[in-house]
């Protein structure tokens, strides 16, 4: 590989855009993983998130070293009622159904009240076992090849430099493993942004569908959504924040006379 193309300021420029969108795919996997590890036992879930972004980086740079077979998977392999199916297709169709399968079973669980068989003699709800490591590592393998073939299928649209590709891949790689942890701890600590971040699931499992089926959404209109969320539950937890400090605000002296 010929890194001497950085020194071109349009190669830059190609770098900085791909790195932009790299980043919006690496933190919509790294929110799957925070969640779905995040059911794991709490000495488990941070060599799971490892295993999790570890795996995402390999696959992300097996797709980019294998770009010339990415490329053959968006030729159409078959066709139903008129609609040409390629790879791409069954792999986006395959992975979004997956996410939507998965989000809409975490929400149905923290949303439904627990049933007589769930209590226990004092009516307290039961623990239920938690899933094992290796199931949850799966998990994350096959929603890390549909994040990592979109992410390589981005690349090879904005740029046809190998080195560009496997920089931008790795930056966002190495931002995702820096935030892994704190985004976790975030999580735990805010209980009420793991609904949110289910619905941004289930929406990018439907935009992934939607792709699949040659419905083209424009991902500016899904982060700019997401964005506008993200913006309203961080005002929803100023106020609540504010709301818990109000009583130690409104003590007064006692009047006098």
């Amino acid at each position: 590989m010929d890194f001497s193309i950085f020194l071109q300021p349009a190669a830059l420029i190609s770098l900085a855009g791909l790195i932009a969108l790299e980043l919006v795919l690496a933190v919509d996997n790294l929110i799957f993983i925070t969640i779905v590890t995040n059911r794991l036992p709490e000495a488990q879930q941070p060599s799971a998130r490892r295993w999790g972004l570890t795996l995402a980086v390999v696959t992300r740079l097996m797709l980019l070293f294998s770009a010339a077979w990415i490329i053959t998977l968006t030729a159409p392999w078959f066709t139903i009622f008129g609609e040409e199916i390629s790879g791409r297709d069954l792999i986006l169709l395959g992975g979004g159904l997956f996410l939507i399968w998965k989000a809409t079973m975490e929400i149905h669980e923290r949303v439904t009240p627990a049933a007589e068989d769930d209590l226990d003699g004092h009516g307290k709800k039961q623990i239920k076992a938690m899933p094992r490591f290796w199931p949850v590592i799966g998990q994350i393998m096959i929603l890390d090849v549909v994040f990592s073939l979109d992410s390589v299928i981005t690349a090879i649209g904005l740029t046809r430099h190998l080195e560009i590709m496997v920089v931008a891949v790795l930056v966002s790689v190495a931002i995702m493993i820096i935030a892994a942890e704190p985004l976790a701890r975030f999580v735990n600590r805010n209980p009420n942004v793991v609904m949110l971040a289910l619905s941004f699931l289930v929406m990018i499992g439907m935009a992934l569908v939607a792709e699949g089926l040659d419905f083209e959404v424009p991902k500016a209109i899904i982060y700019a959504a997401m964005g506008f969320s993200v913006g309203v539950e961080a005002l929803n937890m100023l106020s609540r924040r504010a709301q818990l400090s109000r009583p130690f605000r409104d003590i007064r002296k006692p009047d006098e006379g």
